[in-house]
């Protein structure tokens, strides 16, 4: 049965670059459908369940590019026209389950995570497919797959509570824009002025830093404010645990700085009436630390002096895919996170099994792969052993950079943050 669906998977994927881009009106109305699911397993393996299909008003994401073409992440969701089994909607994503089953918890428990996808809502009956990748082959292999009639009684289309939206900046369609939403963690009825000023503040900050600065006219942002009970968020690690609106915490898998919260069903019932293709949760806090998941979220707090390039660090994981390239920091993980004989997916850091599928046409001819990291190549681009947490194994582009130390985003993460935005943003 493995090997069916393996070879099953290995034809969606082939049909990611053979296909072309879907026909939108032919497919689709222009409101969403969201599936929540639950991850559920342990260290040595992992299943999905359906846990509801809701209807809800708005599609804030492209209406040409809706085959994804990266192959990042370690989840997909395929959806296919049942008539005639056509590729309709693709997108690869990350969540904090799949972190979680590396760490030594997950070798003796079994645990159920909830989480969310939204595509646009379908015509007619579609099959949607959910797949997780296989680190040990790099393969996707399918975890949930139901067929949906879009006019069926079971399908929710209950409206949500009606949070207070405001628009920070507008610069076109929804649907030919990219759409940053911020959402609010930790702010109380009487702090929301705070959380729009620190919204305003977060955006200018991002539209301050290269490469995103060339590309204003290409976002809208908006804000959303979510009252919570407390100010501020657990911190489990030292007894303290705050009623908010998200239930976010530090010590993420133990990890001190690691703040993430680990239900998307609050986030996404947040914002089941705003065009969403990327989210950034501010949470109320001068502490350091923060977190991020390719197509998730990502997660930093408002006031800590190191705010701003946290912020940047953290978006560059959930909107771009861009991987760690630290290798001396704390991390939760019982085993390496990547496996060393495969290459791994993430864009800006490689293994060397296919370096030529990475950044090798960037470099100079007569650079030496791998790059010593002396002071003569200080500033160059080349390949710096160290990264995704490991010193030995696996390289980066340079030495320093926003993925690492909040250096300047390199010439490699720069192209991936820009083949992004023309994505999202129906560049082609």
């Amino acid at each position: 049965m493995k090997k069916q669906i393996f070879i099953s998977t290995l034809l969606c994927l082939i049909t990611f670059a053979s296909c072309g881009q879907t026909n939108f009106d032919k497919y689709f109305e222009n409101k969403s459908m969201r599936i929540d699911f639950a991850l559920v397993g342990n260290y040595d393996y992992q299943t999905a369940a359906l846990q509801q299909i809701r209807e809800e008003p708005v599609w804030g994401g492209a209406m040409h590019n809706l085959i994804d073409k990266f192959n990042y992440g370690g989840y997909y969701v395929n959806v296919y026209d049942n008539a005639n089994g056509n590729l309709i909607y693709s997108r690869g994503f990350n969540t904090l389950f799949e972190e979680w089953r590396t760490t030594e918890q997950a070798k003796t428990e079994t645990q159920s995570w909830t989480n969310s996808v939204s595509f646009p809502y379908p015509k007619q009956k579609i099959t949607v497919d959910i797949l997780g990748r296989n680190k040990d082959d790099m393969q996707f292999y399918s975890l949930l797959k139901i067929d949906i009639d879009p006019s069926s009684i079971f399908i929710n289309r209950d409206r949500l509570k009606e949070n207070k939206v405001n628009k920070i900046q507008y610069n076109g369609s929804t649907s030919d824009k990219i759409d940053l939403v911020f959402m609010g963690e930790g702010y109380t009825a009487g702090e929301q002025a705070k959380f729009m000023n620190d919204a305003v503040r977060f955006t200018e900050l991002l539209f301050k830093t290269p490469p995103f600065d060339m590309y204003r006219s290409e976002f809208n942002v908006w804000a959303v404010e979510l009252v919570s009970e407390e100010s501020g968020m657990d911190i489990s690690g030292k007894g303290i645990f705050k009623q908010t609106a998200l239930n976010s915490g530090f010590y993420t898998f133990g990890i001190e700085r690691y703040l993430t919260t680990q239900d998307m069903k609050p986030i996404r019932d947040a914002v089941w009436n705003v065009p969403c293709d990327a989210v950034f949760i501010l949470v109320n806090t001068d502490i350091y630390g923060g977190g991020g998941m390719y197509n998730l979220y990502a997660m930093g707090t408002s006031d800590n002096e190191r705010t701003a390039s946290v912020f940047v660090h953290e978006f560059g994981h959930s909107f771009a895919g861009l991987a760690d390239e630290y290798f001396t920091s704390e991390v939760a993980y019982d085993d390496q996170f990547y496996n060393l004989n495969l290459e791994p997916w993430e864009p800006n850091i490689t293994t060397l099994t296919d370096f030529d599928s990475k950044w090798k046409d960037l470099l100079s001819p007569d650079t030496p792969i791998p790059t010593a990291d002396n002071r003569e190549n200080a500033d160059k681009l080349g390949v710096f052993e160290g990264g995704g947490y490991l010193s030995k194994g696996i390289y980066r582009p340079k030495v320093h950079c926003m993925m690492r130390d909040y250096a300047p985003f390199c010439p490699v993460c720069t192209r991936v943050i820009k083949n992004m935005i023309d994505f999202l943003s129906d560049k082609h």
